[in-house]
């Protein structure tokens, strides 16, 4: 029987929102640009190294600000290059190029139109917002400002916090709480009464990490939320669907 969560106005003042793989797909467009970017690199590589999979999404790239992904994929393939700077070209030699190369490619899945709507995600977050909750994007692109603009979907949140903060207030990424409590800052609410939603296990921690009031992991299967669990979600959900807003 699938878990049911209530939100209610008489525990929390705030929601704040993942965006990749919490209110749109972009997380397809996201993996399917590292893949090719990925893929690349190790064909590059002295030796056989095995493809970039769903795998190493998910544990060393998923909910990290981009370069943080690269230098943490890079390490578990024992792979070492110089860092470069952000005026670097896209390509294959610093982690910086790299960084702009997966960029390149995530921009042209962009312009083909790659990104889906989690319908029951933002038919929540219109209830929230029709209950006064207050509400910010978080996420560790910085893309997000497009997509959301892309999707129509900027009207309704109150406050965003994205790569582009971070890299303007020199905040750390997940799994550092930083980006929440930012958000929770600007939306002058107490961590205990704010809500995080996150799909990715980097993103969970910092949820719990920052001493939020409820951390709502979101995953497609079992051992997906199990994981979610294991990082600190309070509770894991296959979609937000079961989740209603209540008094």
């Amino acid at each position: 029987m699938p878990q049911r969560l209530t939100l209610s106005r008489d525990r929390f003042d705030a929601a704040i929102f993942d965006l990749d793989g919490v209110v749109t797909d972009t997380a397809s467009a996201h993996f399917a640009a590292w893949k090719e970017t990925f893929d690349e690199l190790l064909a590059r590589q002295p030796g056989d190294e095995p493809p970039f999979s769903q795998a190493d999404y998910r544990r060393y790239v998923d909910g990290l600000p981009r370069f943080d992904g690269i230098r943490s994929f890079l390490k578990s393939r024992d792979i070492e290059l110089a860092e470069g700077t952000e005026d670097d070209p896209p390509g294959y030699d610093t982690v910086f190029a790299v960084g702009m190369e997966k960029n390149r490619r995530y921009h042209k899945h962009l312009q083909r139109g790659e990104i889906e709507i989690f319908d029951d995600t933002v038919a929540l977050i219109r209830r929230l917002k029709a209950e006064g909750f207050g509400l910010a994007l978080v996420s560790s692109s910085r893309n997000a400002r497009q997509v959301l603009e892309i999707t129509g979907l900027d009207e309704l949140f109150d406050h965003r916090v994205d790569g582009t903060t971070l890299a303007e207030l020199d905040l750390p990424g997940k799994p550092a709480p930083d980006m929440f409590l930012e958000a929770a800052r600007r939306l002058d609410a107490s961590p205990k009464r704010c809500i995080v939603v996150e799909d990715a296990e980097s993103g969970v921690a910092a949820g719990k990490a920052g001493g939020f009031g409820l951390v709502v992991g979101l995953a497609v299967n079992s051992e997906e939320r199990e994981a979610l669990r294991e990082a600190g979600a309070d509770i894991a959900l296959k979609t937000m669907q079961s989740a209603t807003v209540g008094t």
